[in-house]
């Protein structure tokens, strides 16, 4: 993800930069044409949020591309998020996680967030591999059927 690395050089409210780490597990998929933005939209917000507010010293991106869903989860060992925050869904004056969380909504998503004072936040986008996938319509939904018998 080349927006990590660019977000990596940037410093944050604090003046210091965290580094960006990058995993993706699972065959690469090609996504639907009409989440790309949507998905790419979402992580850019939450690698923002991570980069900008967090005051993190480290910030992971892990992608997992698997059969039942597309799962996309950003997570930095920073202060953490206020528990007021996660409660209303944004802090005043900012609209980024909220507006996250609507993409995620739209597009048939799950956005899951985790965090604890002084602990790091960690941020989960899931979507099921049927919206996420252009060819999952191609996919065998039965496996588990024996061919040729009853």
């Amino acid at each position: 993800m080349a927006t990590g690395k660019e977000l990596e050089t940037t410093g944050n409210l604090e003046g210091t930069a965290a580094t960006f780490a990058l995993t993706v597990e699972g065959e690469r998929q090609t996504l639907s044409p009409n989440l790309q933005d949507e998905v790419y939209r979402i992580a850019l917000e939450l690698l923002r949020n991570a980069f900008r507010h967090a005051c993190a010293r480290r910030v992971e991106t892990e992608v997992r591309y698997d059969e039942e869903q597309l799962r996309v989860r950003i997570r930095d060992d920073g202060k953490g998020m206020d528990p007021e925050i996660l409660k209303k869904g944004r802090r005043a004056g900012h609209w980024g996680l909220l507006g996250a969380k609507e993409r995620a909504q739209r597009i048939g998503a799950h956005l899951d967030i985790w965090s604890e004072a002084g602990a790091g936040t960690e941020i989960q986008l899931r979507i099921p591999a049927a919206v996420a996938y252009e060819n999952s319509h191609n996919r065998p939904r039965f496996r588990f059927f024996r061919k040729g018998g009853r």
